[in-house]
């Protein structure tokens, strides 16, 4: 029976905190400081630099997570027919 270890073990903070820190810092490209204000108004004090150490730490698996749902070169939509209804009537573009 193998049992993997807790990456989150030993850390003061819960991972659903660590998790929320890394998530904000790479999905919406905020820089370090601002992190932490967003944290700091939900109750979270936590520095910058404990905030830059959990991105080096967790933050690859969001990055690849964030590249893999990034559109690929080969996807393509096909907008063939709309069927549009104004004033209760539809019409066909």
């Amino acid at each position: 029976m193998s049992t993997t270890a807790n990456p989150y073990r030993g850390f003061r903070f819960p991972a659903e905190i660590i998790n929320q820190a890394v998530w904000l810092y790479h999905c919406f490209s905020l820089s370090l400081r601002e992190v932490e204000l967003i944290l700091a108004a939900r109750g979270i004090v936590v520095s910058y630099e404990t905030i830059r150490e959990w991105g080096l730490r967790f933050g690859r698996t969001y990055a690849n997570s964030l590249k893999r749902r990034r559109p690929k070169p080969g996807d393509k939509w096909f907008l063939d027919e709309v069927f549009v209804r104004i004033r209760g009537k539809l019409h066909y573009l």
